[in-house]
């Protein structure tokens, strides 16, 4: 049988953000409506726990507001002066430039972790977590948030 995390060890974890395959709906970016709903749990409780707050606006956050040109501060703006979802998007449609290159940015993501120095990053992580011989099966970062927060067994 698989291992699983061991319950604890990446510290506290959130269920409640969605996948960072989950595609944003007018942009079809990958990985943005996670970022934006660790903003709105920064906006609902103040901060996110210690295991998310170390990379929240730097790691993946950072990569996605990189990629597009803008500051994840700016992101962050306006999802906290948003008092809708509607709000969220018409902020961030005069925000993110007219052409996101979605394409370029999902085929990028979704090897996050794929050279040989991510592939030991996966190891030691999967390791840390109980879990090395789940290392072949593991193949990204985005594959290792999903394994961690239980939307891969």
């Amino acid at each position: 049988m698989p291992s699983k995390p061991i319950p604890g060890s990446t510290g506290e974890v959130l269920t409640c953000l969605p996948s960072p395959y989950l595609p944003h709906p007018r942009t079809g970016l990958l990985y943005l409506p996670r970022f934006l709903a660790k903003c709105r749990y920064v906006k609902e409780h103040g901060a996110l726990p210690a295991s998310y707050a170390k990379n929240f606006k730097r790691g993946l956050d950072r990569f996605l507001c990189l990629h597009l040109g803008i500051d994840p501060s700016a992101v962050e703006a306006i999802v906290r002066a948003a008092g809708s979802d509607e709000e969220v998007e018409r902020g961030l449609a005069g925000l993110l430039p007219a052409d996101t290159r979605a394409a370029k940015w999902n085929r990028d993501l979704v090897q996050k972790g794929m050279t040989a120095a991510g592939r030991e990053f996966l190891l030691e992580a999967l390791t840390k977590m109980g879990c090395a011989d789940r290392a072949e099966e593991i193949k990204s970062v985005p594959d290792l948030i999903d394994f961690d927060e239980g939307r891969i067994e």
